[in-house]
């Protein structure tokens, strides 16, 4: 009998030790990479608001989040006027609360702004949201939970506005927000002037550098960078995918913990098994390959499982209503190596201890053993 077939027997012998180890790394695995998902999902959706068919995106430096970021609107007219520029879009992030709802995101922007324009309009047209005017639109989501119809008004914050359009947008949280004309949100939360950030679309055949060399030289106080750097160096970005790695990884710290103890119970159960193993002819190495590979098998199990489990939970939360554009898992490639590497690691640290009591086993003492 080859060894992996030993190993396979092994496993279907002790279906219930097999099952509790298995089950700990699909726990695992299935943590990670919903956590992982879920956060990277969340901060794609954040990065798309940024975007609007823009390249860069110009905001204060050394602020923790952009909700602090005050940048002067009067830097649109200048942007717009360099030959590197196509287009220069400022939007202004706040929070603002309503009734029976705390928190709710406004966006102050201007009607030239496009991510109206990509929307499903439900109710209104986009020439109802006008920058000299105080009429609020609001994403499909909001409109349900405030219960605010076209034409009528509603209290956001200080002020009461007039709702001019219902549209539906692809990402969540534009679609349970409140857009704003900039003018208007400028006024009601007292940021004459100024806006979050200014997103700009790049001239054809112009490079990057161009903007953030003209913005280093007349605007120290603010920066320029590109949507994907900003992404890597946004602080809250980094918070949440630590966050989401440190949770997986205590995850599976605990399914690691589930293999060394199956395989510890293994070993212990069959003593006189492996004596007898060891009397036939087997030697200390192949009885230490027969234990990893019973590990790693369980860990291979545990992961195929664990892949499920995830695809399967994160597809369910997609389809509630309720969540419906807050959750768009991102789970690629790297994460899923990542975890599985992981699996793997975890296996082999699971059954070291194992693996070497079991071949320093004495044969003769081991046949003894009661």
């Amino acid at each position: 009998m080859s060894l992996w077939r030993l190993i396979i027997t092994n496993l279907r012998r002790h279906r219930v030790r097999t099952a509790i180890g298995a089950t700990g790394i699909a726990l695992g695995v299935a943590t990670m990479l919903s956590v992982v998902g879920l956060l990277g999902g969340a901060v794609k959706m954040f990065e798309r608001i940024l975007r609007t068919d823009s390249q860069m995106v110009v905001f204060e430096r050394n602020v923790s989040d952009l909700f602090f970021s005050n940048v002067p609107v009067g830097l649109v007219e200048e942007l717009e006027g360099q030959p590197c520029v196509k287009d220069a879009q400022p939007v202004l992030f706040t929070i603002i609360a309503a009734p029976d709802r705390p928190v709710i995101t406004c966006f102050g922007i201007q009607a030239s702004d496009g991510r109206l324009k990509r929307g499903e309009w439900l109710q209104g047209s986009a020439a109802a949201f006008r920058d000299d005017a105080e009429g609020v639109v609001l994403g499909e989501r909001a409109a349900g939970f405030l219960k605010a119809p076209v034409g009528g008004t509603i209290e956001l914050g200080p002020g009461t506005y007039t709702v001019v359009g219902v549209v539906r947008m692809e990402n969540g949280f534009e679609n349970g927000g409140v857009f704003m004309p900039l003018a208007a949100c400028q006024k009601a939360f007292h940021k004459d002037g100024v806006c979050s950030v200014v997103s700009v679309a790049l001239a054809a055949g112009h490079q990057p550098d161009e903007v953030k060399q003209w913005v280093s030289k007349h605007h120290e106080r603010l920066i320029a960078m590109e949507n994907d750097e900003f992404s890597r160096s946004y602080s809250q970005f980094k918070i949440m995918k630590t966050t989401a790695w440190v949770v997986g990884g205590c995850a599976f710290l605990l399914g690691g913990l589930s293999v060394t103890n199956t395989m510890i119970l293994s070993v212990f159960g069959r003593i006189r098994e492996l004596a007898i193993a060891r009397v036939c002819g087997f030697s200390r190495g192949q009885v230490a390959r027969m234990i990893f590979g019973e590990s790693l098998l369980i860990s291979a199990i545990g992961t195929l499982a664990g892949w499920v489990l995830s695809w399967g939970g994160l597809h369910v939360l997609r389809a509630v209503p309720q969540l419906q554009g807050y959750i768009e898992p991102r789970v690629g490639w790297m994460e899923v190596a990542a975890a599985t590497g992981l699996a793997v690691l975890t296996a082999l640290i699971g059954a070291m201890y194992p693996a070497c009591y079991a071949a320093r086993l004495n044969p003769a003492q081991a046949l003894r053993f009661e």
